[in-house]
């Protein structure tokens, strides 16, 4: 329960983190084209390593699985 529990509060910091940059990148006092730019490279590299932690968690749920398997048989 305490591990769901800390879960929830290190999301809710990643989330709160994303979204200030966001709004960091947005209210800096920039030129549109600049803003814009920075934005596509920042929501680039977000969806890279979002991509990547989807692998591995797919990876570790293939894992655990591959062992569950092997418990039950």
């Amino acid at each position: 329960m305490s591990e769901h529990r800390g879960g929830e509060i290190v999301g809710a910091f990643v989330v709160g983190g994303l979204i200030g940059a966001a709004l960091g990148i947005l209210f800096a006092p920039k030129a549109g084209k600049e803003t814009r730019a920075e934005l596509g490279e920042w929501m680039e590299e977000t969806k890279e390593k979002a991509k990547e932690k989807i692998e591995k968690l797919e990876a570790e749920i293939k894992h655990r699985k591959d062992q569950l398997m092997k418990h039950v048989n």
